[in-house]
């Protein structure tokens, strides 16, 4: 079942004369407890049509080889589930930045159905769906794709797969704190955190004869995740060795672990010498798992953790998708930034800083400071910071930078190129938050004016910071 609230018709009220149902598969990369995925099959399946999944490569805004040899692995794996289950899978790069053609053309039958190029109507599709992107090219593609999928006359429709609650459903308006969003959602929380299952049959994509073998696709899986193709020269993070495995078994994997240590997660999430965290958000962030799935496990699990994790899980990060939503400049000072912090931030400007690092040096975690050189390491090496120093990063940016608004982006384009859960809502909230996004004015500091305030004198008392700059010294 599909919650009609994750559903939304983006052009067109019936499907049209085709040869299959196509789903572009964009944000929600897996395919078990995928909404979209599910709903795809089930229109499939009412139509009596086989079901092709496109998913479409393309030069990602900031991403590194480092990503896509995440995000590549991880789709290899989904498309072997989807061939086995008679579903085509079909992985394609865009010649440009925009994939709005590519997946039109295969919508009206340009590109697939037998490798035609005639433009033949019987190999268009009868209806599109694609899964829901939460930033600002995201959504502009989305529309893109449904006016020209108007004129061609098949319908497109967006499934939310990757929230708890679906994002329109929980709020249509910029909200100001976690506090005005939980009291929005805590109550459907348990309403949306259901799986998402097909259990019909539909006919066997082999029909299409389209090519679903995996040899054309293995060049081009294994040449865009090298670090010397041209959308990464000059790139400096070839050498990062990710921790985590990819792919969603790796992330089922990893998460039934967690749960085995959720009753300790609020004594624990604080301290980054522990493995205290869930550490699952570059497994979220490529939609190699469903974070409804999550969210139902944690509930089910119950205990003392419970409560804290789903708070993390859903209200902030749904908070995040809020904002990149509702603030389609979510990565521009002036927007991200709210008014009361700009101006008190103004207003401390000429405040005598201590120590200014340019951009570079912070980027060399080359600083005076061992703790936040010890989480830039951490980020350089493995495409991850403890969500405690994220903070503690952030607000040392702030401190350390000529300017607010150059912290603002020199924050933006350390956590984009460096994190594998960077170029996401998440990130993007979490660097406004440094900045007084989703907070309230504290006491007046020097530097900071009002904003929250962060020193190395909490670490201390927060865990044992001198083991962590040793390890990642």
């Amino acid at each position: 079942m599909v919650e009609p609230e994750r559903i939304a018709t983006l052009t067109g009220a019936g499907p049209a004369r085709g040869s299959h149902v196509l789903y572009w598969m964009q944000h929600s990369q897996r395919a078990i407890d995928n909404p979209a995925l599910t709903f795809a099959l089930t229109e499939a399946q009412r139509l009596d049509l086989p079901l092709l999944v496109l998913f479409v490569l393309l030069d990602y805004p900031a991403a590194t080889a480092v990503h896509y040899r995440f995000m590549l692995a991880g789709l290899r794996e989904t498309a072997g589930a989807l061939r086995a289950r008679g579903i085509g899978f079909a992985l394609k790069r865009a010649p440009a930045g925009d994939p709005v053609p590519l997946v039109a053309a295969w919508a009206g039958g340009k590109q697939g159905g037998g490798g035609r190029e005639n433009g033949d109507r019987h190999d268009q599709s009868a209806l599109v769906v694609c899964d829901r992107g939460y930033l600002r090219h995201e959504e502009a593609w989305r529309l893109a794709l449904a006016e020209r999928l108007a004129v061609l006359g098949i319908p497109l429709l967006r499934v939310d797969a990757d929230t708890v609650v679906p994002a329109d459903a929980a709020s249509l308006k910029l909200e100001w704190s976690a506090a005005t969003l939980r009291r929005k959602i805590e109550g459907a929380i348990h309403h949306y955190a259901q799986p998402s299952v097909f259990r019909g049959k539909i006919r066997d994509a082999a029909s299409l004869g389209v090519d679903q073998g995996a040899n054309k696709e293995d060049s081009l899986f294994e040449a865009y995740a090298k670090p010397e193709d041209p959308a990464h020269r000059g790139d400096p993070s070839p050498g990062q060795q990710p921790s985590l495995r990819p792919g969603s078994a790796a992330a089922r994997v990893a998460f039934k672990s967690f749960l085995d240590r959720l009753d300790r997660y609020e004594g624990d999430r604080n301290d980054p010498n522990l493995e205290g965290t869930s550490g699952m958000s570059p497994y979220l962030h490529f939609g190699q798992i469903s974070c409804a799935a999550m969210a139902r496990s944690a509930l089910e699990r119950g205990g003392p953790g419970a409560a804290a994790f789903v708070e993390q899980l859903v209200v902030r990060r749904e908070l995040a998708i809020n904002l990149c939503l509702r603030e389609p400049n979510y990565d521009v000072y002036d927007h991200a930034v709210p008014e009361w912090a700009r101006r008190s931030l103004a207003q401390a400007a000429g405040d005598r800083r201590p120590w200014i690092h340019g951009r570079e040096t912070l980027e060399a975690a080359a600083t005076h400071d061992p703790y936040w050189n010890a989480a830039q390491n951490q980020l350089i090496r493995t495409g991850i910071i403890h969500n405690y120093m994220r903070m503690y990063w952030g607000k040392k940016i702030i401190e350390w930078s000529a300017s607010p608004e150059e912290a603002f982006a020199t924050a933006l384009s350390l956590n984009d190129r460096y994190a594998l859960d960077g170029r996401d809502p998440n990130g993007y909230a979490g660097v406004a938050w440094c900045f007084g996004r989703h907070d309230r004015p504290w006491s007046r500091r020097t530097v900071f004016g009002c904003i929250r305030y962060m020193n190395e004198g909490g670490l201390k008392r927060k865990f044992d910071r001198e083991a962590y700059a040793r390890r990642w010294s």
